[in-house]
């Protein structure tokens, strides 16, 4: 297994072409890092309507097979809120290649200040409050993220829009740590976090011996199309997986991500920033002639 070790957005560049960046409006990521004007950016808005039933999606199951991951890196970047997966987690089947693993390396938080925005991709035009994304790299293709991204095949990423409704009881172990990540550059550990937790499940039991998900209605219906990272470098070769099933986290829980500063302890703002960090969201991008595909009627 590759080294697991946290990983600016900048650094997928190379050290010679770090920028400074934000979601601020009227800053053109195009730029400053010229894939950001690629034909197949992400994210998009998902029209239902027009996705593409595609049931070759089923013959082999989409199989998140996560395991439980001790000792999580839960750090506040400036721009989004990681866990790093230490732990061997791989993702197979569905839109991937055959016989390819994609091994888990992140989740990603995106959330706006109020709840009619923040997550990336939309819905028929409607926005989530946030949206949680698992990003994968091709364990068989490369050997570790870096080298991944920007290749053919080279990445997969997990979306789940995140609504609000009761709270999300094994998220509680990052949303009560929140306050000690409160500034860009702060990160905390903690001790044991299962990221099973993060996909759509409905009752437990009913498990398949090889992939505990395959007998899970909630897993099987998702969207599918190819796309680009939504933070710079913005490269594309991206397979995006989008569950139709929200996650529900708690008023209180999202408020605590909504309390994260983009800005290092002490530092001078803007007269125009507030400093909280929130509203980390791309806006969605063209589809152009892209074919969204459907895993359900």
């Amino acid at each position: 297994m590759a080294d697991r070790h946290y990983i600016d957005s900048s650094q997928l560049q190379g050290e010679t072409e770090k920028q400074e960046w934000g979601y601020v409006e009227g800053v053109e990521w195009g730029l400053l890092y010229p894939e950001a004007n690629g034909q197949y950016q992400s994210p998009i808005n998902i029209n239902s309507r027009e996705a593409l039933y595609d049931p070759s999606l089923l013959e082999v199951q989409l199989c998140p097979n996560y395991v439980v991951c001790r000792d999580c890196d839960v750090i506040n970047d400036g721009h989004v809120v990681q866990i790093l997966l230490k732990s061997k987690s791989v993702l197979t089947g569905g839109p991937l290649p055959r016989s390819h693993e994609y091994e888990l390396h992140e989740a990603r938080f995106h959330w706006g200040k109020e709840n009619q925005r923040g997550s990336e991709h939309t819905v028929n035009f409607k926005a989530f409050p946030m949206e949680l994304h698992l990003i994968h790299w091709n364990s068989t293709l490369y050997r570790n993220i870096e080298e991944a991204v920007g290749q053919v095949h080279g990445i997969a990423i997990i979306a789940l829009f995140v609504q609000i409704g009761k709270e999300h009881a094994a998220l509680k172990a990052i949303t009560d740590i929140l306050e000690d990540i409160q500034y860009k550059g702060k990160s905390k550990t903690v001790p044991c976090f299962n990221p099973n937790t993060l996909l759509p499940a409905s009752a437990p039991g009913h498990c398949h011996p090889v992939c505990p998900f395959l007998s899970d209605p909630l897993l099987r219906d998702y969207w599918v199309y190819e796309g680009s990272l939504t933070m710079p470098p913005c490269s594309e070769g991206v397979t995006w997986i989008l569950f139709r099933y929200p996650l529900t986290v708690s008023q209180t829980q999202i408020e605590e991500f909504r309390r994260l500063r983009m800005h290092v302890k002490g530092a001078d703002l803007d007269d125009e920033s507030d400093g909280i960090l929130a509203d980390n969201f791309r806006p969605t991008q063209p589809l152009s002639d892209r074919i969204i595909r459907a895993a359900f009627q």
